[in-house]
């Protein structure tokens, strides 16, 4: 006899109404109901019939991630965190990977677009225009991107620059190179910015960029090459991946890490425990990241469905609204569109990174 949500209503002493609100809406009931129910739910095994819930309530319970690359543990860390939150919520979570391709990307976002109740978009190669004509039918949140008008969630990328300036200064460093990432990031841009700050407000230092690269293992070994034949003694990579690649190519040509050149990544991600040497890294939690996410995407869901909630027009995502950025750890308000939420980051210094030497490295 399969269990329903009567049995589940009689346990928990509540309507099957309130039920109902529990598994779709579980924001707008009290916490001592929703944790009643939740209760009576686990005990008794109940599977709600998700198709019938769409009907009535007119959300499919499903949320849409689209990342640029799976294959890299910073996305499937961040997956981790938002599936966990959304699970907990009563929400499935689609998952997919643009491969670095606007054309994909582009292509996932209108094809998804029908089919969730709320895109989470992270480290968007997109513009502005492509989404648009999505706002006024689906709920989004970007990670790692800001536009005007959309709600987003990052970490202080000037900030992570400054972090990282800062400790290879107090190691004596004062040629400092930058490995870029895709020449449409957001984040890449916005750490760009913050190395033409640097150099502005330390006048002794020297910034070598070293151009664009993969953000992948690959690009990292194939800059690292450029990073020998500069004259910098220090390096920050545009994430943790190209840092271990330029690692590898590093050892590959015998030059000693940290000793003759130090190497620090972007993401702190699990990997950094995993190279030799371990690498320096800044960041934030992708689980939290994940988590803060999703829990605005809840937030906004919820507040849509509630009878005083107005839908966004396209004239006025178009307009956009004055962002409101929050660096605490409460989150944003959610009726209005544009709010910056940005989480603290955190350097952890490992072995890659260590004092300037007296004679700095001359390549062969």
């Amino acid at each position: 006899m399969s269990i329903t949500a009567q049995d589940v209503a009689n346990m928990a002493e509540v309507s099957v109404s309130t039920v109902s609100r529990v598994l779709s809406a579980p924001e707008v009931v009290a916490p001592g109901t929703r944790s009643r129910v939740l209760a009576a739910v686990e005990k008794l095994g109940y599977q709600p019939n998700r198709s019938a819930q769409s009907l009535i309530s007119g959300r499919t319970s499903t949320l849409g991630l689209i990342v640029p690359d799976m294959q890299n543990p910073y996305f499937a860390a961040l997956a981790k965190g938002i599936q966990e939150r959304a699970w907990e919520s009563g929400y499935l979570v689609v998952v997919a990977d643009s491969d670095e391709d606007i054309a994909r990307e582009k292509a996932l976002l209108q094809g998804m677009n029908q089919q969730v109740d709320g895109l989470l978009l992270s480290s968007l190669r997109s513009d502005m225009e492509d989404l648009t004509d999505l706002l006024p039918s689906t709920e989004i949140v970007l990670i790692n991107r800001e536009m005007r008008g959309i709600d987003s969630i990052s970490q202080d990328n000037i900030e992570v620059i400054r972090m990282l300036t800062r400790h290879l200064g107090a190691l004596g460093h004062r040629q400092i190179a930058y490995i870029g990432g895709p020449k449409n990031s957001w984040s890449d841009a916005q750490r760009r910015r913050g190395l033409e700050e640097c150099r502005q407000d330390n006048p002794g230092f020297e910034f070598i960029d070293l151009g664009a690269t993969s953000p992948t293992q690959a690009g990292g070994y194939a800059s690292a090459d450029f990073l020998i034949a500069s004259e910098a003694t220090a390096v920050i990579c545009f994430n943790d991946l190209v840092a271990v690649g330029v690692l590898e190519r590093l050892r590959a040509r015998k030059v000693a890490v940290p000793e003759d050149f130090s190497v620090a990544g972007i993401d702190n991600v699990s990997v950094c425990n995993a190279v030799s040497p371990t690498l320096t890294s800044v960041g934030v939690s992708q689980q939290r990241l994940g988590r803060t996410a999703t829990e605005l995407m809840l937030q906004k869901i919820t507040r849509r469905t509630l009878p005083r909630a107005s839908g966004r027009t396209k004239a006025a995502a178009e307009k956009g609204s004055a962002p409101t950025r929050n660096r605490a750890s409460s989150m944003p308000d959610t009726s209005t569109a544009g709010n910056e939420l940005e989480l603290p980051i955190e350097l952890v210094v490992r072995d890659s990174t260590g004092p300037l030497k007296a004679a700095p490295y001359a390549p062969d």
